[in-house]
């Protein structure tokens, strides 16, 4: 006999009515126009903020053990690098990096380890890369901001993501309807009809409030919250990215992990019809496929964000065994650790970085090419870019292993 997994309820979403025309524009044709005309019903979010949440023993235990692997991987990371080392911002630059990568990837913007490193360099004309720095911008903003989560607070997530060329323009809550569906014409039939525009701002009002308390598991409120913010869909575009960056912000202002960021987006990517599966399950009344998603997803961060921090310092060490010939306080050890985080670098990257001269800069990045830690891709004898071929290997390594499915 089969046992059944007893649900984790929560009030199902409530609805509103409205009625949709498609307008005559010469776009549509008058067949498409008769089926996207007629009644349509707008979700209305159920109230989260005064919710009394019980869960199921079993789901309970998952959520703490899965808990427990975000915090062990966070010391772990630190760990391997010790306490001290010059890369663990590096090391939280690039798992920070690899995490919005990932999520954009969710959307199906995906890019390689090379096209986004040159494009935090302004090196890139990959539209795709540029629109995953834009959620990198993103996700630093929703860690700067995890100690005052507030409407402003998601605002200015928001328009770090929209600052990309190609996007819209972000940080201001939608005025009209939006849907998720095939239809860009009209919400009849769509997967998910959000919130009309005008019941947003009461809506999130109570999210905030629900973000604000301190008496539930933080993977479970935090898997609740991202779920209740698909739901109420604030934006034009960018909420799933938006989203799942409140997930961080909200995992790191309460203290689960603090250090490094684990990629979680990764763990949802690899079973991307589950996630939607779990956000409508949500909706209808059921939280459970939603928190046993997050769970697995964390679980999945902290095993392969274990594996990846420690490929990145194994090419660490044999960089710095490379460099064995050099004195210790040459340029070359003090850039070594900084392309963790972007290992395509130019001369200006480097003085900057290292707040040195021109001159410093070139002879750092002589040295490590010389050493043979750098190699020199371009060939041009102006605007040189040189890139570390270990790291870029590990990176899309990782992210080959994480492709999207479904």
């Amino acid at each position: 006999m089969v046992t059944v997994p007893a649900p984790a309820p929560v009030p199902a979403v409530g609805r509103r009515p409205g009625m949709w025309s498609v307008a005559d524009d010469g776009l549509a044709s008058r067949a498409a126009r008769a089926r996207g005309t007629g009644p349509y019903e707008a979700c209305l979010p159920a109230r989260l903020a005064d919710l009394r949440f019980e869960l199921p023993a079993d789901l309970a235990a998952d959520l703490a053990d899965a808990e427990a692997a975000l915090v062990a991987f966070d010391l772990h990371s630190t760990a391997v690098l010790g306490p001290q080392s010059q890369a663990i911002g590096p090391m939280s630059s690039v798992l920070l990096r690899t995490e919005s990568a990932s999520s954009s990837q969710i959307e199906d913007l995906t890019v390689g380890a090379r096209q986004l490193a040159l494009a935090e360099l302004a090196e890139s004309t990959s539209p795709n890369a540029m629109t995953v720095v834009a959620n990198v911008r993103t996700m630093e903003a929703a860690l700067r901001l995890a100690d005052r989560l507030d409407l402003a607070a998601i605002l200015r997530m928001h328009a770090e993501l929209m600052a990309a060329p190609s996007a819209p323009p972000g940080g201001e809550l939608r005025r009209q309807l939006v849907w998720v569906g095939r239809s860009g014409s009209s919400p009849r039939g769509a997967a998910h009809i959000a919130p009309e525009a005008e019941d947003v701002p009461a809506a999130l009002e109570d999210l905030i409030a629900f973000i604000g308390r301190e008496d539930l598991p933080i993977l479970a409120q935090a898997a609740i919250a991202h779920a209740q913010f698909e739901t109420i869909h604030p934006f034009t575009d960018g909420n799933g990215r938006t989203g799942r960056a409140l997930v961080h912000a909200m995992i790191h202002g309460k203290g689960l992990v603090t250090r490094t960021t684990a990629p979680v987006s990764a763990g949802l990517l690899t079973d991307h019809p589950g996630y939607i599966a779990s956000l409508d399950a949500f909706r209808a009344g059921d939280a459970r496929p939603v928190l046993e998603q997050f769970a697995r997803a964390a679980r999945y961060a902290a095993v392969t964000g274990r594996g990846l921090v420690e490929d990145l310092s194994a090419q660490l060490d044999l960089s710095r065994e490379r460099l064995s010939g050099l004195r210790r306080h040459a340029f070359a050890f003090r850039l070594l650790p900084l392309l963790v985080a972007q290992p395509i670098v130019h001369a200006a990257f480097v003085r900057e970085a290292l707040g040195t001269s021109a001159m410093s800069a070139q002879r750092a990045l002589a040295q490590l090419a010389e050493a043979g830690v750098l190699t020199e891709r371009t060939g041009r004898s102006r605007g040189r870019v040189w890139q570390h071929d270990g790291i870029l290997a590990v990176l899309d390594a990782y992210a080959e292993q994480v492709r999207r499915s479904g």
